[in-house]
């Protein structure tokens, strides 16, 4: 069974105002519920594993259920930090039937089903994988103040969610770190720790993370985009 655990227990500082950013809506529909319908309509992906902060995780089945998204079977609470919040989802993952675990940014709403099945499958073939993006702009490696070099674009990529991995090597990944360590944000990371390679997939620059008031407003124009195709 291949797994989606998405990780949306933060608190969405940057965003202001006083609701997480993931129950902001785009269309008048919260970010989060856009997200789940992507891996709903995913058939790679069988169970879904909400990861939410503590104090709205009552009743959040009873909204999965009207949105009609048969899938999620747990919620869970989340932790002080993405990696500690991504933790606690996978140990409620049951190991006898578990495969692949995707992990996806609970705020990254236009991840669409054919970049999942293209992630979880490469994943399947080897162990681990993850969805990225080009790098657009000109990226500079700088010391002390000044630009020490510029980076080769055409080797570069933007790590996107989800990424996917085998149950039990991310599993040995996380026994491995401190996940209070605010700065661990990404799966990918603990798995090339343990020197393993992880395979990239390139994905969409539509697969957009909503941070900021911005990105809520791109989110908007994106959303209409996709209405009218």
């Amino acid at each position: 069974m291949n797994v989606a655990i998405i990780a949306a227990a933060g608190q969405g500082t940057r965003m202001g105002g006083s609701r997480a950013k993931q129950f902001l809506e785009l269309a008048g529909t919260p970010i989060i519920i856009h997200t789940l319908r992507s891996f709903e309509r995913c058939e790679a992906i069988q169970e879904i594993i909400l990861v939410l902060p503590a104090q709205d995780t009552s009743g959040f089945l009873a909204i999965a259920e009207k949105h009609r998204l048969r899938k999620v079977s747990k919620i869970v609470p989340g932790g002080t930090t993405r990696a500690e919040s991504v933790l606690r989802g996978l140990l409620v993952v049951r190991p006898a039937t578990a495969e692949i675990i995707a992990v996806h940014d609970g705020v990254r709403p236009f991840v669409t089903a054919d970049e999942i099945t293209r992630t979880v499958e490469a994943a399947e073939v080897n162990e681990a994988a993850i969805l990225v993006a080009p790098v657009t702009d000109t990226i500079k490696e700088v010391s002390n103040g000044m630009v020490a070099k510029t980076l080769p674009r055409t080797a570069l990529r933007r790590a996107l969610t989800p990424q996917c991995f085998r149950f039990k090597l991310l599993r040995r990944a996380y026994e491995q770190v401190d996940v209070l360590n605010p700065e661990l944000t990404d799966e990918s990371s603990l798995i090339e720790r343990l020197g393993v390679k992880v395979t990239i997939v390139e994905g969409s620059s539509r697969n957009i993370k909503i941070t900021g008031p911005e990105d809520l407003a791109l989110g908007e124009v994106l959303l209409r985009e996709v209405s009218n195709q």
